[in-house]
């Protein structure tokens, strides 16, 4: 996958393709992912690594992380960060467990989604119409989510009993696929396809890429902003009330942690963290090699925290290779 550099208007010239053996950085997270996948599926092969079953637990576990790291890429490519969308999935997964808990189906669906665009809102706002940085206030905003969700839920899990709800927001299965994979593929298809074909992608690129160069080509940049931001704390409410499916309630711990994950995921996949360059595919790509990091790990007997500082070591030489590379 070829690296992405977009022109808006006169002023923003766009770079010539590198080959790919110039560009070689950016396929560190595929080869990495067959080289981990193979060294698991040798030393685990009489555990069950392969087993069908594990493998599809392996993107049931990854869906929601890989669901947040398509948004983080769009927030990542226009230079902003989100340390928020854990805890607004934590929170997401709560309102919507209350809401159809007290209105049925759709009530809890509007409910949790509505968490998200209030709370992308918020991070918007204070980050492009007053100036604070998007760092600090998704990291304000983590707490206040966090907070929230223990506040309205009292610190216990709100049951979700409603068949229907359970079946298309984690626990179901189109044949033997799951729908926590169809989801996974709907953002997956959607994010790529926003990104590289579309005026909006281009826009988010160039802002990363140099924000004056993009303002004076005619480019909206605080608006891109806000919207990146608000579609990746949407994205997080949905990843909270697939968590809330899956588990057949809602929780405020669920999320909890996730916002590392997700930007680790995209960084794996390519996406720099100083903005002007992003890959929704790599991303996905990134969420399910720490998947597959942590469910091997797991196999392997490890304790809790020999598993944290194995899975730190790993996905951090792997950022390493992956370097800036702009």
């Amino acid at each position: 996958m070829s690296e992405v550099k977009v022109s808006t208007g006169a002023s923003v010239t766009a770079r010539p393709r590198p080959s790919w053996l110039q560009d070689w950085r950016q396929y560190v997270v595929y080869a990495g992912f067959l080289i981990i996948f193979l060294f698991f599926a040798i030393t685990l092969q009489d555990r069950g690594f392969l087993h069908p079953n594990n493998l599809l637990n392996i993107a049931r576990q990854t869906a929601m992380v890989a669901v947040m790291a398509v948004t983080m890429t769009f927030v990542l490519s226009a230079g902003e960060i989100d340390l928020s969308v854990g805890s607004v999935a934590g929170l997401a997964s709560v309102v919507a467990a209350m809401g159809v808990g007290y209105l049925g189906l759709i009530g809890g669906i509007i409910g949790g989604l509505a968490t998200g665009i209030v709370m992308g809102l918020i991070n918007g706002l204070l980050t492009t119409a007053i100036g604070i940085p998007s760092f600090l206030v998704t990291l304000a905003m983590m707490g206040i989510a966090t907070g929230t969700a223990m506040w309205i839920s009292d610190t216990a899990a709100i049951p979700i009993i409603d068949r229907t709800y359970n079946f298309f927001f984690g626990s179901g299965n189109f044949g033997p696929v799951p729908t926590l994979l169809v989801w996974m593929a709907i953002f997956a298809v959607i994010g790529h396809i926003a990104l590289r074909r579309t005026s909006f992608g281009r826009k988010v690129l160039a802002t990363g890429g140099s924000e004056a160069a993009a303002r004076y080509s005619g480019v909206d940049t605080r608006g891109i902003k806000l919207r990146v931001l608000l579609l990746s704390a949407l994205a997080a409410s949905v990843a909270g009330m697939l968590y809330a499916g899956r588990l057949h309630s809602g929780r405020f711990q669920v999320g909890e942690g996730d916002e590392l994950s997700v930007i680790a995921a995209a960084v794996l996949g390519g996406t720099s963290l100083f903005g002007g360059r992003g890959t929704v595919i790599g991303s996905i790509v990134g969420a399910l090699m720490i998947g597959l990091i942590n469910n091997g790990l797991i196999l392997m007997g490890l304790e809790y925290s020999q598993q944290l500082i194995a899975r730190g070591v790993i996905i951090l030489l792997a950022v390493a290779v992956a370097g800036r590379n702009r």
